[in-house]
C-alpha cells in the first residue's frame, strides 16, 4: 500500500473518532453548566479549553459556552473541532478513494454535505447526537464492509489511538473539576458505558469501580486499556512476522503506558489521575509520531547546491 493512502486511512479513523469523542465531552460539559446554576462558567470553560489544547482568551475576557462551542464544535477549519474533524475525514477519504469502499465514501461525503444544515442548532445536544450517529454509521461500515487487511488495520489503529487519547481527556476534565464536575454516572453515560458497567458489577456501583471501568476494562471498547490493546494488535498485524523491530518504537510507547495503568493498584492511579492521563496523552502522541516515521515517511526536499546546480 502506498504511504499516502495508508496515512489517509489512519487519519480517517482518527478524525471520525475525534469528532465523536469531542461531541460526547462537550455534551457532558454543557449539561453540567445547565444543571448547576452556581458553576463558575468562565473557569470551567477555560479548563476545558486547556484540556483540549486550545488557547483561551486573555484573562480580562469572560469565556462562556458560546466561545467553547465556536472553538470546539462549529469551527470547520480547525481539525481539533468537531466540524473541522468531519471535514478533514472526508478530505482524507477523497485522497484514498481508490481504497475505501463506496459505502464508506458515501457515508463520509453525505456527512460533509449535511454538516452546514446541522451547525448552530437551537439545542447543541441535537448537533452532538447527530455527530454520534454519523460516527456510529462510519464504524459500522468499517466493521461490516472492510476487509481485515491493511486498509482496516490503519483505520482501526488511528481510531484506537485517538480513542485512548480522548477518553484520557474526558477523565481529566472530571479530575480537575472535582466535586463540581460531572458524576461518574454521567461520564459512563456519555461513553455509552453505563449499562455495560451495571451488568459487569451487577448493580453494585461506586465511583472507584466506575473510574476503573473506563480505565482498565479489557472488554469495553472505549476503556483506555482496551483501546491501547487494540492499537498494539493493529501494529502487530501490520508488521511482517520476520521483521518486528521497526514497529517497536510505537508499540513501546503504547505498551509502557498500558502496563503502567494495568498492573498498578487502581487507588494509586486515581490518586494522581490528571498526571496519569497526561502520560496517556503523551504516549499516544509519541506513538503517532513513531507510526508516521515508520509508515508515512515524507520525502526530503531536494536542494541544489554549488556544482550540483
Amino acid at each position: 500500500m502506498l504511504s499516502r493512502i495508508a496515512e489517509s486511512l489512519f487519519w480517517i479513523g482518527r478524525y471520525v473518532e475525534r469528532a465523536d469523542d469531542t461531541a460526547r465531552l462537550l455534551d457532558v460539559h454543557l449539561q453540567i453548566l445547565l444543571e448547576d446554576p452556581w458553576a463558575e462558567e468562565d473557569l470551567a470553560c477555560r479548563s476545558l479549553l486547556a484540556v483540549m489544547d486550545r488557547p483561551a482568551p486573555p484573562r480580562d475576557v469572560v469565556v462562556g459556552r458560546d466561545h467553547v462551542l465556536d472553538a470546539l464544535a462549529y469551527d470547520r477549519v480547525a481539525p481539533s473541532a468537531i466540524a473541522g474533524a468531519l471535514v478533514a475525514a472526508r478530505e482524507n477519504a477523497r485522497r484514498a478513494r481508490e481504497i475505501v469502499s463506496t459505502e464508506l465514501w458515501e457515508c463520509l461525503n453525505t456527512t460533509w454535505n449535511q454538516l452546514p444544515s446541522h451547525l448552530r442548532p437551537a439545542r447543541p445536544h441535537d448537533f452532538f447526537a447527530w455527530v454520534r450517529e454519523r460516527g456510529a454509521t462510519v464504524a459500522g461500515i468499517m466493521e461490516s464492509a472492510t476487509s481485515r487487511d491493511e486498509t482496516r488495520h490503519f483505520m482501526v489503529l488511528g481510531r484506537s489511538i485517538e480513542r485512548a487519547d480522548m477518553t484520557a481527556r474526558l477523565l481529566t476534565t472530571r479530575a480537575l473539576a472535582g466535586s463540581a464536575g460531572p458524576s461518574w454516572t454521567t461520564l459512563l453515560r456519555s461513553c455509552g458505558a453505563h449499562e455495560a458497567f451495571l451488568r459487569t458489577y451487577r448493580g453494585s456501583a461506586s465511583d472507584e469501580r466506575a473510574a476503573g471501568f473506563l480505565l482498565l476494562d479489557r472488554f469495553f471498547p472505549r476503556s483506555i486499556v482496551s483501546a491501547l490493546d487494540q492499537a498494539e494488535q493493529c501494529l502487530a498485524d501490520l508488521e511482517p512476522a520476520d521483521d518486528r523491530s521497526a514497529a517497536d518504537e510505537a508499540r513501546r510507547h503504547i505498551g509502557l503506558v498500558r502496563m503502567n495503568l494495568e498492573y498498578r493498584p487502581l487507588a494509586d492511579v486515581l490518586a494522581g489521575l490528571p498526571h496519569e492521563m497526561e502520560q496517556v496523552q503523551r504516549a499516544c502522541s509519541a506513538a503517532s509520531d513513531a507510526i508516521r516515521g515508520r509508515y508515512f515517511p515524507t520525502a526530503p526536499t531536494t536542494t541544489w547546491v554549488g556544482e550540483l546546480l
